[in-house]
């Protein structure tokens, strides 16, 4: 018995004071991106560099990334050089409308929370129903692993079910194969009202690199009505975290600051 208390001690507190404290981000994450204000000389349209056509030239010759579509592999700022797109170490990404993951030289509009009706409701006790519509288990595996000791979602009241009746929201990953559009639908019928949808990873965002297949849809928003949306491919736990205390308003807009490059 002793051994064990001797290790608890040794071990120390091991859940981040999140997010009271801003987590140290390992050195290969690729953040939320940084995109140059000055004109480039490429014509209108999407740039070759990037796999799912995320980055772009609007029509005043300025570059447009869209990280709803966005895998975050670094190609755009390889090709283009760092001072065209540049990859931060902020994990903040989480918005609430889709245009708003649509990244220009102008500041990101970053999740606030719900109406005062759903944060009176959700604000301390949220349950979730995750659905893997097609999915290739990375987002699944970041959003399982908030519920280890490092994360601990449970102190925030929130939790994952395993029954839509017994949920108040959906949290979808995946781009939403064929197959899993009819389960998608009914698992969000059966989620009583009023209720919340959450796209967690570009393929539940947009379709990412499987956008435009005959077999899967272009993400979730094709089919309900998302209210929160958390790019990465996959997003870091950090990053679905912080997006979840957002839309609960758990995390005031006043306490961000710049990202970190």
């Amino acid at each position: 018995m002793w051994q064990f208390v001797l290790e608890r001690i040794r071990q120390k507190h091991r859940t981040f004071d999140y997010p009271r404290l801003t987590p140290v981000m390992p050195a290969r994450f690729q953040g939320m991106p940084m995109v140059c204000a000055g004109a480039v000389e490429d014509d209108e349209g999407p740039l070759p560099y990037c796999p799912t056509g995320a980055l772009s030239v609007g029509k005043d010759h300025r570059l447009r990334l869209d990280m709803g579509k966005c895998l975050f592999c670094g190609e755009c700022e390889r090709a283009l050089g760092s001072n065209a797109v540049k990859f931060s170490k902020e994990h903040r990404l989480a918005t609430k409308r889709r245009e708003d993951l649509v990244i220009t030289d102008v500041e990101l509009t970053l999740a606030n929370a719900l109406s005062a009706e759903s944060a009176r409701l959700f604000g301390h006790s949220l349950k979730l129903r995750q659905v893997s519509a097609g999915g290739c288990n990375a987002c699944e595996a970041d959003t399982n692993v908030l519920n280890t000791l490092v994360f601990d979602l449970g102190r925030f009241g929130i939790q994952f079910v395993a029954s839509p009746r017994h949920a108040d929201g959906l949290l979808v990953t995946g781009p939403v194969t064929k197959n899993m559009e009819l389960a998608l639908r009914k698992t969000y019928d059966a989620i009583p009202f009023p209720k919340i949808v959450i796209a967690v990873g570009t393929c539940a965002i947009s379709g990412g690199i499987y956008a435009g297949h005959n077999e899967v849809n272009c993400g979730v928003s094709d089919l309900l009505p998302v209210d929160l949306f958390i790019p990465g491919c996959p997003p870091h736990p950090w990053t679905i975290l912080d997006g979840l205390l957002r839309m609960l308003g758990r995390v005031k807009q006043a306490r961000d600051n710049k990202p970190e490059v």
